[in-house]
């Protein structure tokens, strides 16, 4: 059995996959659920609609923002990451948020629905995975899911999810002529097993160049190397996972980013794993400088 047992509320704490739309024209309230997916859509109850909407006036009008929030408990429960350091940052620019609703432990939306390697010949992890990014084993010997439970949860889980998604970019392309996918996630600072020595604190990645247009990638990397306080790479160790890679179609009007957020820049990376307000409020206002950005470089397409 999985060596640990993550309720629901920590589950949302592990994993938190996001897609964001924001829209120029008038927005709607909507808030709604289907499968394993939750949606909402904020509207002109956001007190930063006004905002918003003088920033997309004109030619943009779309932006969704991917986000998955990923913590190898190591066995402790607790409430390690924060809504909060999505819903702070984001939820001012009058956002809708895609929310998935189970841990990458179940399944990582994130990757292949064939499980292929992300990056091959260097350590990675599956579709349902089986170890933590550290290589500590998340099952009892002999309890790891068979070939028809990783079906059963790439069904029940996986599929609405990218379904909903992909139809949610669809609605903007063909709305508005443009839509932005910034998909996030976040990390420990150090994982041997994954990368040598320190990470940098943001990480962004297009899929080396492929996922979007060259200036919006250097607009981004250029507005995360203004915070003196945080270091910065474009196309590092991690250049864009599934998502990224599948979605960010420049050609076609949909540009996708990836952001990988080194933990230590909101919590504490070692147990209990808290929380850091001291830490998450130094750090938003330079990611919504990069969210904005984004929407800045939408604005004058």
């Amino acid at each position: 059995m999985v060596r640990r047992f993550i309720t629901p509320a920590l589950a949302g704490c592990l994993l938190l996959n996001a897609a964001i739309a924001c829209s120029a024209e008038a927005p709607e309230l909507l808030a709604r659920s289907s499968g394993s997916v939750d949606i909402h859509r904020e509207g002109s109850e956001n007190p930063m609609v006004e905002i918003a909407r003088s920033t997309f006036w004109g030619a943009m009008a779309g932006l969704v923002v991917g986000s998955a929030i990923s913590l190898a408990d190591q066995g402790h429960s607790g409430e390690p990451v924060r809504w909060g350091i999505v819903a702070g940052t984001f939820a001012g620019l009058g956002a809708g948020i895609l929310r998935a609703t189970h841990s990458r432990y179940v399944i990582d939306l994130n990757r292949p629905p064939d499980s292929a390697p992300l990056y091959p010949g260097a350590a990675n992890t599956g579709l349902c995975p089986t170890e933590q990014f550290d290589g500590q084993p998340l099952y009892s010997s002999g309890d790891a899911p068979a070939a028809d439970e990783i079906q059963d949860r790439l069904q029940r889980y996986w599929r609405p999810y990218h379904d909903r998604l992909a139809a949610e970019l669809q609605v903007l392309r063909a709305r508005h002529g443009i839509a932005l996918l910034f998909e996030a996630h976040t990390i420990r600072s150090r994982v041997p097993r994954l990368f040598d020595g320190r990470l940098p604190d943001i990480n962004l990645g297009t899929a080396d160049g492929k996922s979007c247009a060259s200036d919006l990638a250097a607009l981004l990397i250029e507005t995360a190397g203004e915070a003196e306080a945080y270091s910065s790479v474009l196309n590092g160790r991690f250049k864009g996972g599934y998502i990224t890679r599948r979605y960010g179609r420049p050609a076609d009007g949909v540009h996708a980013v990836q952001l990988e957020l080194a933990q230590l820049t909101y919590m504490d990376e070692d147990p209990p794993y808290g929380f850091r307000e001291d830490l998450a409020v130094a750090i938003r206002p330079m990611l919504k400088a990069i969210v904005q950005a984004m929407i800045g470089w939408g604005s004058r397409r």
